[in-house]
């Protein structure tokens, strides 16, 4: 399909300077990123994750810029069909193209070329996760807590799925809103089943927001659902987002990348600053993750130990105690922030060290050079598992990182002592229960767990 669009949600006013400079920005340096992620937003909806694809599926796809006195018209060649009805597009899917536009240009301009943020810092880092999510309208000041980041895996089953549809209807009942990674599976089902419980409460301006990286945005397309999208730079800042906005904290089955979440946010929380820092963090699935979650905590128990195992609570096949859980949880949080003066729309306050927000870069040499063995301190072992756990993610996903490793071969994971066969163990788990990529019966693993 070929349209041109004018904006919608994002980027309705500019001024002729400031169309000029997005107009100019989008055919320079950022282009291929900018079509990259917006085609991802016009895919959605598209059974694959994987990112060649799509991108060899639309090879001929591209985005131009008009500049009108009126302001900037977007003109898109050889788009995906599904994203238009009768020759238009769906409104929310053209939202969600400018809010590409908006967060794509606003990063390069204001944050990396600017010069204003040294992003080496840990402040300045948390301050450009703030300058975004703030120029992405997400900060909203006059609500109480009541944002609640759902993590889970794209390719889980359709019971799971099912399952986090249940538990976003009773989140949704509860008055409460709903923030994923905005892509298919655990993070599409908390939001279908929101809307209905917000339908049912007569709620019409419910949240349904999706947080991505350009990284991953091709092979996880944002779902339709979504009515607030930001783009954050890459996958430190946009967990980072995660946790400085969001309230409290449901985790559905997964793989790798769920992994990877939670042992970002244990890390952090371990942090002594963090210790008396309210965020509700509850795992949950139907009967048949119960394996699932019994592997996870045991992994955490033999790793991070038992103080990471107290941050959490695990609830099998019980999604009205999950709503009611996480709705008690938020009064905590609310106490707390009012009696510290804290703001309800960022968490100022949550420690992260420089470690979980340094941008980790998957090669072969730095998957090889991670410390994973029994004297590394709890946080570093957290951050490289993190670690870890996101360069298998890039090597599933990333079209850059696969060329890579069909070039030179898996990646290697140096684990030392028992934390060699810990983590075999789960990621062979993992590769099991299909839930590495959609693709279950032909995954071949991308890394190999070495001493």
């Amino acid at each position: 399909m070929d349209a041109e669009v004018w904006p919608e949600g994002s980027l309705e006013v500019l001024s002729q300077v400031e169309a000029e400079q997005l107009r100019s920005q989008g055919e320079g340096g950022i282009y291929p990123l900018l079509r990259r992620c917006i085609l991802a937003v016009l895919n959605s909806g598209a059974e694959t994750d994987d990112a060649r694809e799509v991108l060899e599926n639309f090879r001929d796809f591209d985005v131009g810029f008009i500049q009108q006195d009126r302001g900037l018209k977007v003109s898109i060649h050889g788009a995906p069909s599904s994203a238009f009805v009768d020759g238009v597009m769906i409104r929310g899917i053209r939202e969600l193209v400018f809010a590409v536009l908006r967060d794509i240009v606003f990063t390069s301009y204001e944050i990396v070329d600017s010069g204003r943020f040294d992003l080496k810092s840990s402040g300045n880092i948390t301050n450009a996760v703030f300058h975004i999510l703030r120029n992405a309208h997400l900060l909203q000041t006059s609500v109480e807590p009541d944002l609640v980041v759902c993590w889970g895996g794209h390719a889980i089953t359709r019971n799971e799925y099912d399952y986090t549809k249940k538990v976003g209807y009773e989140i949704g009942l509860r008055g409460l809103n709903v923030c994923t990674g905005c892509g298919p599976g655990a993070m599409k089902g908390p939001m279908k089943g929101a809307t209905i419980g917000h339908a049912k409460q007569r709620i019409r301006n419910g949240r349904y927001i999706g947080i991505t990286e350009p990284g991953i945005i091709a092979a996880e397309s944002p779902n339709p659902i979504v009515n607030s999208l930001v783009i954050m730079p890459d996958m430190e800042k946009r967990l980072e987002a995660f946790v400085r906005t969001g309230h409290g904290i449901i985790v559905f089955p997964g793989g790798v990348g769920t992994a990877e979440e939670i042992l970002y946010l244990l890390g952090i929380l371990l942090h002594p600053d963090n210790r008396d820092l309210p965020l509700p963090l509850i795992m949950t699935g139907p009967p048949s993750a119960q394996g699932y979650f019994e592997q996870i905590d045991e992994f955490i128990g033999a790793t991070l130990g038992p103080e990471a195992q107290s941050r959490y609570s695990i609830l099998v096949d019980e999604p009205e105690e999950v709503g009611r859980a996480m709705h008690d949880g938020l009064k905590d949080v609310r106490d707390f922030r009012r009696q510290h003066g804290d703001a309800y729309y960022f968490n100022w306050r949550l420690k992260i060290d420089e470690i979980f927000q340094e941008p980790f870069t998957a090669t072969h040499e730095s998957m090889r050079s991670l410390e994973i063995f029994d004297d590394a301190p709890k946080h570093v072992l957290a951050a490289n598992l993190r670690r870890a756990f996101s360069g298998i993610v890039s090597g599933n996903v990333r079209e850059d990182t696969i060329d890579a490793i069909e070039r030179d071969g898996p990646f290697d994971i140096c684990a030392k002592g028992r934390y060699l066969e810990l983590l075999d163990r789960l990621l062979a788990s993992f590769v099991s229960q299909g839930r590495m990529k959609l693709a279950r019966d032909s995954y071949v693993p991308c890394y190999r767990v070495v001493p």
